[in-house]
């Protein structure tokens, strides 16, 4: 790339673990650009992810589907338009940070960018412009980003999560009127996009129990889809807990986990935003790819592999270790 860089977009529409593990490679990419307008092309909810990371991120454009892609239905008549848009932008730069490219790379191609960037497949042949590595397998979810941008001559600027808490977030947790104080209180987040990557709500429910008879308050989280399960766990326990699924906004969230003592959770979002606030964690993964997802620290997260160690006095000892450690 030899030409000064101006505008870049960033392809990657997923969820907000994904999204999490890509902050340090989009603060590498500002570093690297101070001066360009970096868009981000993702999904709708993503918006808010661009107004929180600012600092990084310059504007949002909402992707539309494409087929394939099993996070969102395609509307194909949308598809035209939204190419020509792209082409419009007159891009320097496109980055495909999606995934192993098998299904984007021809259309990220389309966008028109003066320069395309991202990840290929041996059995899918190579883009030209030498600008594409090969997806890298076996690594974390953060590595994984960060070897592009080194691939890319972009200097990583460390592999540490973020999740900044604005004032708006701590008035919206101050309406909850929550009788907890910091430190006080552990999270309990049984839910994860898909029941099978869920621990069995009894489970939750037990390892809860423990940590009550230990003088510690619960506090259960999730979304409002995710409260019948926070209720189920809650009748199953034979402590009281205190039940926030469906009340808590993202930004709540985050400042009611980053006053915990500690979470317990599924590897799903909030245990990238309990790495982020460096809040200790267990983590129960169980889609068998904690190599990718687990958090970095692992004094302060431990992830347990359900699919080789279906252990729960593994969970239990973990989570009483955590607790114990300051």
């Amino acid at each position: 790339m030899q030409t000064p860089i101006k505008k870049i977009v960033v392809f990657r529409a997923l969820q907000l673990g994904d999204m999490l593990c890509a902050v340090p490679a989009f603060r590498a990419l500002r570093t690297a650009f101070p001066d360009a307008h970096i868009t981000l092309l993702g999904l709708p909810w993503e918006a808010a992810f661009v107004e929180r990371f600012h600092h990084y991120l310059d504007e949002f454009v909402h992707f539309p589907g494409f087929p394939g892609l099993p996070e969102q239905s395609v509307v194909p008549a949308q598809i035209p338009p939204f190419l020509s848009s792209m082409q419009e932008q007159h891009f320097d730069l496109a980055i495909q940070m999606q995934g192993n490219g098998s299904i984007v790379n021809p259309m990220v191609a389309l966008f028109g960018a003066r320069y395309t960037a991202g990840y290929w497949r041996q059995e899918d042949g190579c883009p030209d412009a030498g600008l594409f590595l090969e997806y890298p397998t076996d690594v974390s979810e953060i590595e994984r980003h960060l070897l592009l941008m080194e691939y890319l001559n972009i200097p990583r600027q460390g592999t540490h999560l973020e999740f900044p808490v604005t004032a708006k977030d701590v008035d919206e947790f101050n309406q909850l009127c929550l009788p907890l104080e910091a430190q006080e209180y552990l999270c309990v987040h049984p839910g994860s996009r898909g029941s099978w990557r869920q621990w069995p709500p009894h489970m939750f429910a037990a390892m809860a129990d423990e940590f009550a008879e230990k003088g510690w308050k619960i506090v259960l989280t999730g979304t409002k889809d995710e409260r019948p399960l926070t209720e189920e766990v809650a009748s199953l326990m034979k402590h009281k807990s205190m039940n926030t699924a469906g009340r808590t906004t993202l930004g709540s969230l985050g400042v009611l986990i980053k006053n915990a003592r500690a979470l317990l959770s599924n590897c799903t979002g909030v245990s990238h935003m309990a790495a982020a606030f460096e809040t200790p964690s267990v983590v129960i993964s169980m889609d068998g790819e904690p190599g990718r997802w687990a958090p970095l620290n692992k004094q302060l997260h431990y992830t347990i592999d359900w699919t080789s160690e279906p252990d729960y006095e593994i969970v239990l000892r973990q989570g009483m270790r955590l607790l114990e450690a300051t």
